[in-house]
């Protein structure tokens, strides 16, 4: 992965704003009548659609590996939790967008994370 700043900002960036949007997506079609996995199955569905088109539009900037694999995990887990959420009870966009950006910074994290476990396993050998 990138260590540039401009490489910084665009991962941050997409990760963040693809949570947000997923987050609000899935806020917007779950409701509290929903069985909580149909909410977790339909999250992660339509989380992973919010991301596949940033993914795509953002990968020419950035690099296709670099940006595809947090940015659909960012959807897809976001989906997820926001969904199960709001079947418990009615979430506001506002902490919908929240959690859906904090997961984003999370699985970049987690992804820069591993990167570097992988690059030092690769170099002891």
């Amino acid at each position: 992965m990138e260590r540039r700043p401009y490489f910084l900002v665009g991962d941050l960036l997409s990760n963040a704003s693809v949570g947000a949007l997923g987050g609000l997506a899935v806020n917007s079609l779950v409701g509290e009548t929903w069985p909580v996995v149909f909410g977790m199955v339909i999250g992660m569905c339509l989380g992973d659609l919010v991301a596949l088109p940033v993914a795509g539009v953002l990968s020419v900037l950035f690099g296709a590996m670099e940006v595809m694999l947090p940015v659909m995990l960012t959807g897809m887990l976001t989906g997820m939790l926001v969904g199960m959420a709001a079947t418990m009870s009615a979430l506001s966009d506002t902490v919908a967008a929240g959690v859906g950006t904090i997961v984003g910074l999370l699985v970049l994290s987690a992804t820069y994370a591993l990167n570097a476990c992988l690059k030092a396993g690769r170099q002891q050998r």
